[in-house]
């Protein structure tokens, strides 16, 4: 496996503080919420970083999918703060049951 290059290192370090923030918060306000994971190609940053709230099950995603849009602005503010700017919040975090392994 290639060696990130520092900036590289940077742009994970911004968005783990950023997953690792909102999967906290996920966990206080959404019922079933097992855990938060992303995967982005660097050279294609932001575009790419695709962030995924994951579920125990079905009726807890359909439960939380009305709070979707909320997430999405949640994640672009945070971003924002971070010096980073998303040109379409709503491609970048879906609600899913799938894990990281699948």
């Amino acid at each position: 496996m290639k060696t990130l290059s520092s900036v590289q290192r940077k742009q994970q370090a911004c968005v783990l503080s950023v997953a690792d923030t909102l999967e906290q918060q996920g966990r206080e306000e959404l019922e079933g919420m097992l855990q938060c994971w992303f995967d982005m190609q660097y050279h294609h940053f932001p575009d790419s970083l695709l962030l995924r709230f994951q579920f125990a099950d079905e009726a807890a995603l359909i439960a939380a999918q009305p709070t979707l849009k909320i997430w999405q602005k949640r994640l672009s503010a945070a971003l924002v703060k971070k010096g980073v700017v998303l040109k379409d919040m709503r491609r970048h975090l879906v609600f899913t049951l799938d894990g990281p392994e699948t």
